[in-house]
């Protein structure tokens, strides 16, 4: 047996060639995003700079903790705060009465010359002591990298994702189709005396050592490329300087393994369809396919179809803020892809006999379109999951972009806006309104079980602040805000107006209750709560609003030391898409291509080198050269063309329900299909088909 699967794939070589090329580069693929993760695990052990020659640092307190109740204990729970809080001068002149303070970073950290030991003992928990690379934490941002890692996991795993899904799917339409040209052999072998068992046996062991050979060439990819992706990074900004890919082997072991699993999981459905074959049904059947869609493809496609709308309906009506989130539009499109791409068969006949034909090419492009299912649907396949990944991905980003782009622009009847960091306060001109906020945050307890930070906006003067903004409010009035109150948005579920709320602040000072007077629509989500500056200590103003006043405001807001702008160009050139996040959707959209395109250039030479007798007998019957290299390169922009269209159909499933979470969150819904993205997969698509079709077509038809 292992010398006739030896044997099969020398002598065809060619067939296999695509298929080895994909896993290879999908396996190479998994093993360098393995080693990037690997690294993005555990960052590297910073040394101090603020305090480096301080071996004892005490630092204000940073979190706040508080007991939560899991099960039948109570807990503590720690929630880091926006800033430390300072050292209280009676800490300060104790520990100067007792040792020498040699270093000072500003109020809420100090560094000592004295035993660790008696530090901690001194000071308690009226502060932290940090000591060893612990001193760190005192840095400035000392999460940048943790932040930073936590982002670039998210971006690796997802590509990870993608192109273990693309490389399955283009593999097992490999196999299939490669299985279905290779009909009449399993007919020959089972008229030689082959048992359906051994025809099995065969292509299994084809699979197993095309598996091993691609999966070894492919982590010998892995190695050479993981340098490669992380200088990318680094360069693109998505990673820490520091940030490089060690040797773990892990990762070569789970790409290997996965690579020889995915050539043999193609090749069981496959197998199992090339031993039902009869002795002599395959030298007696046509060309036509008639039965491209096998029940098992059938049931498993309609399932993925009905799973991967219902998900959407779901999280839609139960979560429907979950929609905007670049992790759930990536991933849960993936289930109706494939449910679609599985049934392309089904779908292929009636959309070829779309298409309106004139003359004898065109009538011909049509109905071998429709005849050869098999052929069409392994081209179209590629491109609908291709062109239905461009158009999820790029379409819900811009489409979430946009919606907060819209909101932001609909919250605020100012005419102008300060922004950056540490703005000055600046008093109202003659005939303005000025409203002045910065960020801060809250702490409330969910029930008894969690403790929650909000994300909240501390406003300097309510009324003017009530009258400049156009918050989407559900219940109450912005008027109503003092002090002594809150604005919260419909995420507190529990609270209603005229209800009180128990918060702590950004610092960890409380507990405090204050009484709701506005609930907001949840909105793209930066609907958060908003507390007067009583309640925010040490919130800096970051934005200013101004109507009114003429060239008076505008002299007064560029006393702020920020940046001022109409607000209308500020909405809409502030609330851009994430640089990083598009670079990270490039990648996973380059993937796909590069998959599709292995793909479709592999098909289509095989499809095409296997029709000789077929083109010979146009030939015969009076059609020219050109009539045949024009008939087979429109059937391959046909088949092109179908899977762009299915890929547009799954796109705008999804965007459609993108558009009513947004209109249930109560934000605007504004859409938008990446036409550019769509269009250039679709064009390399079709430059690749009409290239992989003619050119066997050219040295058949010679």
């Amino acid at each position: 047996m292992l010398t006739v699967v030896l044997s099969g794939l020398r002598d065809r070589w060619a067939s296999f060639l695509g298929g080895f090329v994909a896993l290879a580069l999908g396996v190479g693929l998994l093993a360098t995003m393995g080693l990037g993760l690997s690294a993005t695990f555990h960052a590297p052990e910073r040394s101090p700079q603020r305090f480096a020659s301080s071996p004892v640092v005490v630092r204000g307190q940073d979190r706040l903790t508080l007991d939560v109740r899991r099960g039948p204990d109570t807990v503590p729970v720690e929630q880091r705060l926006d800033r430390p809080q300072p050292v209280d001068d009676e800490l300060l002149r104790e520990l100067r009465a007792r040792w020498t303070v040699t270093a000072s970073g500003g109020p809420d950290a100090v560094g000592l010359d004295a035993p660790a030991a008696e530090v901690r003992a001194l000071v308690g928990d009226r502060a932290r002591v940090l000591t060893g690379a612990e001193r760190a934490q005192a840095d400035p941002d000392p999460e940048r990298d943790a932040r930073a890692l936590v982002g670039l996991n998210a971006l690796l795993g997802t590509s990870g994702g993608v192109t273990a899904f693309v490389s399955v799917f283009v593999v097992a339409s490999t196999f299939a189709f490669a299985v279905a040209l290779r009909r009449r052999e399993f007919g020959l072998l089972r008229t030689a005396g082959a048992t359906p068992g051994q025809i099995r046996r065969l292509l299994l062991g084809e699979a197993a050592v095309l598996g091993v050979l691609a999966s070894a060439a492919g982590c010998a990819l892995g190695a050479l490329g993981a340098p490669v992706l992380a200088r990318t990074l680094v360069d693109g900004g998505l990673a820490p300087a520091w940030f490089t890919i060690g040797g773990p082997s892990w990762p070569f072991h789970a790409a290997f393994w996965t690579g020889v699993t995915v050539a043999l999981a193609g090749a069981v459905a496959a197998s199992r369809r090339a031993g039902k074959v009869g002795p002599t049904a395959a030298l007696r059947e046509a060309d036509v396919d008639a039965d491209a869609l096998p029940l098992g493809r059938a049931v498993l496609g309609a399932g993925l179809v009905v799973a991967g709308l219902g998900l959407l309906v779901w999280t839609c009506v139960t979560d429907p803020s979950a929609l905007l989130k670049r992790k759930t539009y990536t991933t849960l499109p993936m289930l109706l892809i494939t449910g679609v791409a599985l049934l392309s068969p089904l779908l292929v006949r009636p959309a070829a006999r779309l298409l309106r034909a004139r003359g004898a090419v065109g009538t011909l492009v049509r109905e071998n379109s429709a005849a050869a299912v098999r052929r069409t649907a392994a081209v179209a396949g590629p491109v609908l999951v291709t062109v239905a990944l461009a158009g999820t991905l790029f379409g819900s980003a811009t489409s979430v972009t946009r919606a907060k782009e819209a909101e932001a622009r609909e919250q605020t009847a100012a005419q102008y806006v300060a922004s950056g960091a540490d703005l000055r306060p600046v008093a109202a001109p003659p005939g303005a309104v000025v409203s002045a906020t910065g960020a801060t945050s809250v702490f409330v307890r969910d029930g008894d079980e969690a403790v929650v930070k909000y994300g909240a906006r501390a406003v300097a003067d309510p009324a003017a602040f009530a009258e400049l903004a156009r918050l989407p409010v559900t219940a109450g009035d912005l008027r109503d805000l003092d002090d002594r109150s809150i604005v919260v948005s419909e995420e507190f579920e529990r609270h209603r107006v005229g209800g009180t709320v128990e918060v702590w602040r950004a610092d960890g000072s409380g507990p405090v209750r204050l009484r709701v007077v506005a609930v907001l629509a949840l909105g793209t989500g930066d609907n958060g709560p908003y507390v007067t500056r009583a309640n925010a200590p040490g919130a800096a103003l970051d934005r200013i609003d101004a109507r009114g006043g003429g060239a008076g405001t505008v002299r007064a807001l560029a006393a702020s030391g920020g940046t001022v702008r109409a607000a209308a160009e500020r909405q809409a050139t502030g609330s851009t898409a994430n640089p990083r996040s598009r670079l990270g959707m490039v990648l996973v959209l380059g993937i796909a291509l590069v998959y599709t395109v292995i793909g479709l250039a592999n098909t289509l030479l095989m499809a095409t080198s296997v029709r000789g007798g077929e083109l010979a007998s146009l030939r015969l019957a009076g059609a020219t050269r050109a009539q045949i290299l024009r008939v087979v390169t429109g059937e391959a922009v046909l088949a092109v063309a179908i899977g762009t269209l299915l890929g547009l159909v799954v796109t705008a499933i999804v965007l459609g329900t993108l558009g009513a979470g947004l209109a249930a969150l109560s934000a605007p819904v504004v859409l938008a299909l990446p036409w550019a993205q769509v269009g250039a997969a679709a064009g390399v698509c079709a430059a690749v088909a009409v290239a992989a079709s003619m050119v066997p077509a050219w040295r058949l038809t010679r």
